[in-house]
């Protein structure tokens, strides 16, 4: 039973809008991170900023665990599509998640493959996959909800010749910076979890431009999902 939810954003304006949705709320600051304990509804959540990039992420997950237990993870946020028909303002709801700047490949390994790990790829709880792809289709109907593969990498990617082979060798939906290393982090806990993304951007050539005009738009997105989804639990 899903008593306690951790809820990982990756930048401010992400975490102080899914703050405003707490009552009761502890703060307490680890790592250089804080992190708020309340109640989103009915439920106990711990909302707290990663920030950006892997490392960030998998140290924030880890504290999710060891200091407040919590029972699953999300992560929210944007990402870059890898998909033409996944465009700018829809949802991505992993079904899995993989590193695609993991490269052993020196000692023989395939890419994106974690040397003396049992999986490189981490499957998402069924359950969350599913109450999240129900949460975005009432909450933002007006958007598309795409299930599948999202890769991460401490990379904003922005070239379209990176795009395609990211998208030909790992078969993604979206990348972004943060989603696989939570992953890990969670699957190494034996905590069941789940990324939601917005798609900010195209992931590439274009992607400058695109970023600034459509972060906010992702963000409010993202928002009023998670507070449906948190509501399903």
């Amino acid at each position: 039973m899903i008593k306690k939810i951790g809820i990982i954003g990756a930048m401010e304006e992400e975490v102080e809008a899914l703050r405003g949705k707490l009552t009761y709320v502890k703060t307490t600051s680890r790592a250089s991170m804080d992190f708020y304990a309340g109640k989103m509804g009915n439920k106990e959540v711990v909302i707290v900023r990663s920030g950006i990039g892997k490392v960030n992420a998998g140290i924030c997950t880890q504290i999710l665990a060891d200091l407040f237990q919590v029972d699953a993870v999300i992560n929210t946020g944007i990402a870059g599509s890898l998909k033409a028909e996944i465009n700018i303002g829809d949802i991505v709801v992993s079904t899995d998640a993989i590193q695609h700047d993991m490269d052993a490949t020196g000692f023989g390994y395939e890419p994106g493959v974690i040397p003396r790990m049992p999986v490189s790829c981490f499957e998402a709880d069924k359950r969350l996959v599913k109450a999240a792809e129900d949460a975005c289709k009432e909450a933002v109907p007006e958007v598309g909800v795409f299930a599948g593969r999202i890769v991460s990498g401490d990379q904003f990617i922005s070239d379209r010749q990176v795009k395609n082979r990211i998208t030909a060798q790992f078969g993604g939906m979206c990348t972004e910076m943060e989603g696989a290393a939570i992953a890990q982090a969670a699957y190494l806990n034996s905590i069941p979890f789940v990324i939601i993304r917005a798609i900010s951007d195209k992931a590439d050539d274009s992607a400058t431009v695109d970023y600034p005009t459509f972060e906010r738009q992702a963000i409010a997105h993202s928002v009023a999902l998670v507070e449906n989804f948190v509501a399903r639990l």
